[in-house]
């Protein structure tokens, strides 16, 4: 079955007065119907900067300038902002971490569903609120027909996300875009709404990205999981093998920090030094100042994505030629 998301060699710069600084470079990956991607990384990898170039919300002046972004296999990413703003909503529903920043709070949330929902599909008033009380239950809100026609301060935080989470789904969007949706919200609420997701996605058959930094709920949720750092993918894979069997050094090292629960442990694994600035990405592989494995190519040469088993790691331990040097240049393989 085709993809309904393909992201081909997606590039994102921000001019300044000192110079263009690429945010993303070179990323690259596909969704199917049904699949939940996970996307996660540090603050600063890029993670959040991706969703907002696929559903064309961008803050100036920060551009796409180069690769593609295909919706069902029409490319969408140069398309004039009207037409992409009737695509938003029809076809690629967003949720945000804030329920608070989507929700208008003047308005009853039945009139921002029913308005939405009429806005992309030809329903009458009667059929939209009854669509608008099916989707409020659908999420889990209780008592629909009554909370309706009430406004998003009377809801939970919660509850609010939930609605949110229905103001996305509501006119059956190919793609749905989500970032952060749980990081506001308690652990049991949590819970639930990463549930709620997963069961959407296979019901509907919706392809989700899910923006997060939480491996935690990329486990719970995500089908693959794609690692991100310093703008680009790191490693990308079934969530499963990541998890357990992570390839890249950074992603290994992402894996290693979170606290096992089978054991008791006295401190937790980390990665030294940090993230490097838009301005300061190294020559090679951006990654090479912090890994443990670091040995003269990659100092020198950016990797691409490799087969590594049974994902793809940006990373020159899994090239054939990387066997040839010479033993002493390597550190810790």
């Amino acid at each position: 079955m085709p993809p309904i998301l393909e992201v081909r060699d997606l590039r994102v710069e921000f001019p300044t007065r000192r110079g263009t600084l690429t945010a993303l470079d070179g990323v690259s990956f596909d969704i199917a119907p049904g699949e939940v991607l996970g996307v996660v990384g540090e603050s600063g990898a890029g993670k959040s900067m991706t969703g907002a170039a696929i559903i064309g919300l961008l803050e100036p002046p920060g551009r796409i300038a180069g690769g593609q972004i295909l919706l069902s296999g029409k490319r969408i990413d140069n398309l004039p902002y009207e037409q992409m703003r009737r695509i938003r909503g029809r076809e690629i529903g967003a949720i945000f971490q804030d329920p608070l920043t989507t929700l208008n709070p003047l308005y009853t949330v039945g009139r921002q569903l029913i308005e939405t929902m009429q806005t992309h599909l030809p329903l009458s008033d009667k059929e939209a609120r009854q669509r608008a009380i099916g989707w409020l239950e659908m999420v889990g809100i209780p008592a629909a027909a009554q909370r309706v026609d009430s406004y998003p301060h009377e809801f939970s935080g919660g509850m609010r996300q939930r609605v949110v989470i229905s103001l996305a789904l509501c006119a059956e969007p190919k793609l749905i875009v989500a970032d952060e949706p749980t990081t506001a919200l308690d652990v049991s609420i949590q819970a639930q709404i990463i549930a709620l997701l997963k069961t959407l996605a296979r019901e509907k058959r919706t392809a989700m990205m899910l923006v997060t930094h939480d491996m935690g709920v990329i486990a719970e949720t995500a089908d693959r999981v794609a690692v991100m750092y310093a703008g680009r993918i790191a490693e990308i894979g079934p969530v499963r093998s990541v998890v357990k069997s992570a390839k890249h050094p950074y992603s290994a090292g992402l894996m290693a920090s979170i606290p096992p629960l089978d054991r008791k442990v006295d401190h937790l694994a980390g990665i030294e030094g940090s993230m490097p600035r838009l301005s300061a990405i190294p020559q090679g592989c951006a990654f090479n100042p912090r890994c443990a494995h670091v040995f003269a190519r990659c100092r020198i040469e950016r990797p691409e994505l490799l087969e590594t088993g049974s994902t793809r790691a940006a990373c020159w331990l899994y090239d054939p030629a990387s066997e040839k040097q010479a033993p002493e240049v390597m550190r810790h393989v």
